[in-house]
C-alpha cells in the first residue's frame, strides 16, 4: 500500500475486529474516519461477481462523474480485469482479509492516472463476510485527467493484506499500456496526504445529504437493507 490513508483504514479495520476475524458494518463509526469519507464506500459482494456499490463518498462520485451507490464496482472495468477481480473478492471473503489494488484509471480522452483501491471485508448480521468497507485514492497527478471523470480502470496488480506481511496475488495479469508521463505522487514515500483542489467536470452531488445517509446506513443496524 502506498497512500497513508489506505494504512489508516486497513489498521482501523483491525482495531474494530476486537479479536474477531472481521468487524461488522455496524462497528464502523463514521466520525473516526470523517476526514477519508469522501473516499470512502461501501461494497456489497454477496455476489462477488455482481458486486454493487451501498454507499459512496462524494470525492469518489465526482471522480466518476455519477452518484455510485446502486450501480456496479465492475462496471468500468476492462473484462479481464473483471474476471480477475471477482475471483479475488472472493478470496478476500474467504480468508477474510483486505485486499489492495493497483489500477490504471482513464478519462473518456485518454487522460490517464494511478489508482489505490483498499477493500477490507466486512458482516452484516450473522454468517460470514458479505461486504467491504473500501476506499479509492489517486497516486499520480490528478492533472492528467484534465478535470474529466475517469471511464475506464484496467487492474495492474494486487495483493492481500495480512498484518504481518502483504501477499501478492494475480502476478500473471496482463501488463497495462503504457500511460502517458506518469508522475509518482509526490508524498507518498512520506505518508503525507495531500488533498487535490482539481475537480473533473461532473454532476454537483448534495455532500450533507449523501454523508446523512451514510451515518444513518453506518448506524441502522441488522434492520437496514
Amino acid at each position: 500500500m502506498k497512500h497513508k490513508n489506505s494504512h489508516l483504514l486497513v489498521g482501523y479495520w483491525s482495531r474494530i475486529r476486537k479479536g474477531r476475524d472481521v468487524p461488522d458494518q455496524t462497528d464502523i463509526d463514521p466520525r473516526a474516519i470523517k476526514r477519508m469519507l469522501p473516499y470512502v464506500f461501501i461494497l456489497d459482494a454477496e455476489d462477488p461477481s455482481r458486486p454493487i456499490y451501498r454507499l459512496a463518498g462524494t470525492a469518489l462520485c465526482e471522480r466518476f462523474g455519477f452518484e455510485l451507490k446502486g450501480t456496479g464496482f465492475l462496471a468500468h472495468w476492462e473484462a479481464k480485469s473483471g474476471i480477475a477481480l471477482a475471483a479475488l473478492l472472493r478470496q478476500a471473503l474467504r480468508l477474510k482479509q483486505p485486499v489492495c489494488l493497483s489500477s490504471i484509471g482513464a478519462s473518456a480522452d485518454c487522460g490517464m492516472v494511478e489508482l489505490e483501491t483498499v477493500l477490507a471485508p466486512v458482516t452484516f448480521g450473522p454468517g460470514g463476510p458479505t461486504r467491504f468497507v473500501g476506499m479509492i485514492q489517486i497516486l499520480s497527478d490528478v492533472t492528467q485527467l484534465h478535470g474529466r471523470p475517469i471511464a475506464f480502470q484496467r487492474l495492474v496488480a494486487s495483493q492481500l493484506i495480512r498484518e504481518d506481511e502483504p501477499i501478492s496475488a494475480y502476478e500473471s495479469l496482463p501488463p497495462p499500456p503504457p500511460p502517458p508521463a506518469l508522475r509518482s505522487h509526490p508524498n507518498a514515500p512520506h505518508l503525507r496526504l495531500v488533498v487535490s483542489q482539481d475537480k473533473p467536470a461532473a454532476a454537483h452531488f448534495d455532500a450533507d445529504e449523501l454523508m446523512a445517509k451514510m451515518f444513518d446506513v453506518f448506524g441502522a443496524g441488522l434492520t437496514a437493507s
